[in-house]
């Protein structure tokens, strides 16, 4: 499998930071990413795949970007749906796609998915040389947003789609208060029951924290992309963003 030389990496520490906990979780990443969805990331990640590529019917062999690709089972899910297209899955931790890698078990998909550690901001990859990109549960680990969403644009086709699919804000009451307290307290009691790591503390956090989902409409519209829209799923808990490059 061919694999792209890196980006530079991100030399602000806070980036570093994130990257190292996402390494030290990866063991336990796709299980708990299961167990405390109740097994509902694996259905969410199909709607973004489906949402990404709906405007490529017709396209022979599109080109598609999976952004914070992790261990690749958007990227799975993108090729499982378009298998005439070829996925480049970037993500800035390394043993994350690592991971991912020891999915590809088949020639088919070797050829199929290329991976890279790269940064979202500082994308080594040429002006509008996309028909799509994806990002699922990234954007808000990345600071700042705006410059993703800028490099999404900047390496899309004209008439492109980006979507991206991100926990609701922590902010908004959903199920009466019941998911904000799952967020809060059971979240990061069983993310340290099982990695032994806080990281779902962080987690918990940047969901905590994340603008409401007008509010990343309007950073993508700031962007420069024209037709922008997103759909809550499961009462909000997660929301599929959509935007178009004109």
């Amino acid at each position: 499998m061919n694999q792209r030389a890196p980006a530079p990496a991100a030399t602000d520490t806070g980036s570093q930071a994130v990257s190292a906990m996402f390494g030290r979780i990866v063991r336990w990443y796709d299980p708990l990413n299961r167990l405390l969805s109740l097994g509902l990331d694996q259905g969410w990640r199909i709607l973004l795949a489906r949402a990404a590529l709906l405007h490529l019917q017709d396209e022979p062999s599109p080109r598609l970007l999976d952004l914070a690709a992790g261990t690749l089972d958007v990227s799975l899910a993108l090729h499982k749906l378009c298998p005439q297209g070829h996925v480049t899955a970037m993500d800035f931790c390394q043993p994350m796609l690592e991971k991912g890698r020891a999915k590809l078990h088949t020639p088919e998909l070797q050829h199929a998915i290329d991976t890279a550690v790269a940064d979202a901001r500082r994308l080594p990859l040429a002006d509008a040389s996309f028909h799509a990109v994806t990002m699922a549960f990234g954007i808000r680990n990345i600071t700042p947003r705006s410059q993703a969403l800028q490099e999404m644009y900047r390496v899309l086709l004209p008439g492109g789609r980006a979507c991206i699919l991100e926990f609701g804000s922590g902010r908004q009451r959903i199920w009466s208060g019941i998911y904000n307290i799952y967020l809060n307290r059971i979240l990061p009691l069983m993310g340290r029951l099982f990695s032994g790591d806080g990281a779902y503390s962080y987690l918990a956090r940047t969901i905590c924290n994340f603008p409401t989902a007008d509010v990343l409409a309007d950073e993508l519209r700031a962007a420069g992309f024209a037709r922008v829209y997103y759909l809550p799923l499961t009462s909000g808990i997660v929301c599929l963003h959509v935007a178009e490059k004109a």
